[in-house]
Formats: structure tokens, C-alpha cells, sequence
């Protein structure tokens, strides 16, 4: 009875419509979840929509999980907006929190607090040359950034787990795979006592206004656009797609850095295998539910935080699985590719049907 019918042009109603019904059809299909599981559906969308807001303290871990993943979704939507598919920043999200650490397990008593910049700066350094690896193959030999960005994850998640098995594991750390707790003077700052959010928030906010300006407000942004999307169009027009390549995934790599650094450097103080928490993963779909907009991504990065906190107090009040969490990234992710048909479709009735 029903068909799709191309529209003559994309909806700008539903660009902006799309993500809140993939949301309102995630949190229906969570209901249908719940019931399946033989637990109480509104007691379920307490914990993972209402729980997380209901305090201060509440609201400061909310802002500790939202700030890896904004800082990380800023980077990516560069590369995205260039038509560079970086899908591997988890793993420069673990070497830039490698590189971080190295520096931190440098500090001892008598180490001043310089040390807070040059965590971060190596943090980021340690981003930018992982994602590097990815741009010199795909500049050089043409390969498939998806692939190999992807692939290096896997290596990162290895580098650590040598490292923290072997040559930097505590001596002192009763065996546990871990390095010795960071000194204080390495702490990144905290906003306020009593809680743990940091300056990352700060930066994050400032990298989200620092995005939109050279995106929408810069020649040096529009011409990176031009020479991922267009590569003939921008080669025509004087732009360089190759240092579009580079500019877009160098970006990327130093945002999900940044973003190690600070994690390590703040909430954990210490190098573990747990690092990779799949903020790198996550933030593709911060990115994209925000609509690869810096506001957008804003509010997306809240709302995946409220999942990752959701499904951590849904297996210890709930007794389910911690992989709940992936669920529910999952159900918005594939509901919003969903929704988004309706930006260049619309429903229509067939002809001739009742």
C-alpha cells in the first residue's frame, strides 16, 4: 500500500526531525527490551534518562563521559565533512592516552606542574602520528582508510597491553596489569571540589566554538570541505584534496589524543588494559546524530553519556548485562540510518490502494 517517493529536494525539516524520532524509536524499542527481559520498562528509562541528571553529582559524571566524546566527535567530523572515513580513533585515542602516560610516569615529588601541558601535548602528538600512519598509506599507496584505520585499533590495544604487562607494570601493583598510580602534581585540573570534571570540559565547549568557526566562517574550512567531497571540483578551484586528507585525519587524530590524555591523566591516573572504554566508537555515532554540526554534536555527546552511565547502573540495580550499553549506541545508530531516509523520501499511499 505504502511506497517511497523521491522528493525534489532533501527535507530540512527532517535533517533536523530525523535524530529526535531515531531517539523516540530507540526508547520504544528499549521499552519492548525491558519487557523481554522481565524487567519494569519505566523503572529501566528511570535509570538511563533520569538517573544521570538527578543530582549534581549526577551531572558532573555526566559532563566526565560526555567530554571524551565531544572532543572526540569534533575531530571526526572534519574528517567526516572531508569525506575521510576515520573509523579507527579508538586506537588514537589509546596511543594519544599512551603517550600521555609515558610523560606522566615521568613526573616524581619534586616535578612542577608544567607537567599538565606537556601531558596533553603529547597526548595529542601521540594522536596525530597514529592517525598519520593511516593518511601516509592512504596518500602514498591509496589504501582504504576504513581498513586501516580500523586495523590500527587493534595494534594500539596491543602496544598497551605490552606495556602495561611488562616494561611500565607496577612493581608494587600485586601483579595487576597496571602502571603505578600517577603523581598528584599530574592531576589535570578539576572544576570545582568534590567533583570530577575537569578543564577537558572547558576545552571541549571551546573546541565545539573553534569547529564551527572554521567550518562555516573560514576559507581555510570551506576549502577543506570542497577538497574531500569534490576532489576534481577542488583541484579546478586551486584547493588540494591530499592536504585536505591530511589536515582531516592529523585533526582527528590530535582531537581523540587530547581526549586520552585527559582521560588518563584525569579520571583513571593510571595506565590499564580498561583504557579503551570505546569512546572512539561511540563518538562516530555522536557525530552522526549530531549531524556533524559542533552544537548538534553538543547534545548527541550528552545523550551517549547518558547511555554508557545508564547501562552501568542498569547491571548493578537491574542485574543486566553491561553490554546494554552497546545496545541501546546501536538501536540509535541504526534508527537514525532509518529516519534518515525521509530527508530525500517521502511515504506515500500507492495508487489505487484503499
Amino acid at each position: 500500500m505504502w511506497k517511497l517517493e523521491a522528493r525534489p529536494q532533501p527535507s530540512r525539516l527532517w535533517t533536523f526531525g530525523s535524530p529526535l524520532l531515531a531517539l523516540l524509536l530507540t526508547v520504544l524499542i528499549g521499552v519492548c527490551l525491558f519487557v523481554a527481559l522481565g524487567k519494569d520498562p519505566v523503572r529501566g528509562l528511570q535509570i538511563f534518562f533520569w538517573e544521570p541528571i538527578k543530582s549534581p553529582y549526577a551531572l558532573g559524571e555526566l559532563m566526565v563521559k560526555a567530554t571524551p566524546l565531544l572532543i572526540i566527535a569534533l575531530g571526526l567530523a572534519v574528517c567526516f565533512r572531508s569525506n575521510v572515513w576515520n573509523i579507527g580513533a579508538e586506537g588514537q585515542f589509546v596511543i594519544g592516552a599512551v603517550a600521555a602516560g609515558g610523560v606522566a610516569l615521568l613526573a616524581d615529588k619534586t616535578t612542577g606542574p608544567w607537567i599538565v601541558p606537556a601531558i596533553i601535548a603529547a597526548g595529542v602528538l601521540g594522536g596525530m602520528a597514529w592517525a598519520g600512519i593511516t593518511a601516509l598509506l592512504r596518500d602514498r599507496f591509496n589504501a582504504n582508510e576504513i581498513l586501516v584505520s580500523l586495523m590500527l585499533v587493534y595494534v594500539a590495544d596491543m602496544v598497551l597491553s605490552y606495556l602495561v604487562f611488562g616494561p611500565w607494570k607496577d612493581p608494587q601493583g600485586y601483579n595487576f596489569p597496571q602502571t603505578k598510580t600517577f603523581e598528584a602534581v599530574t592531576q589535570i585540573p578539576r572544576l570545582m571540589s568534590g567533583s570530577r570534571v575537569s578543564i577537558g570540559l572547558l576545552i571541549a565547549l571551546a573546541g565545539a566554538a573553534a569547529l564551527w568557526i572554521f567550518l562555516f566562517r573560514t576559507y581555510a574550512g570551506f576549502a577543506q570541505q570542497v577538497g574531500g567531497l569534490a576532489p576534481a571540483a577542488a583541484r579546478y578551484a586551486g584547493f588540494s584534496s591530499r592536504k585536505a586528507l591530511w589536515v582531516a585525519l592529523l585533526t582527528s587524530g590530535g582531537a581523540a589524543g587530547l581526549a586520552g590524555a585527559l582521560e588518563v591523566a584525569g579520571p583513571i591516573g593510571q595506565l590499564t588494559p580498561y583504557v579503551p572504554a570505546g569512546y572512539g566508537f561511540a563518538a562516530i555515532i555522536v557525530a552522526f546524530v549530531g549531524r556533524l554540526h559542533p552544537a548538534g554534536m553538543v547534545f548527541s555527546a550528552i545523550l551517549m553519556s547518558m547511555f554508557y552511565i545508564g547501562g552501568e547502573l542498569a547491571q548493578s540495580r537491574l542485574g543486566l548485562p553491561k553490554s546494554l550499553t552497546g545496545v541501546f549506541q546501536g538501536l540509535l545508530l541504526f534508527s537514525l540510518l532509518a529516519c534518515d531516509t525521509l530527508i530525500a523520501y517521502r511515504i506515500t499511499l500507492r495508487k489505487g490502494a484503499r
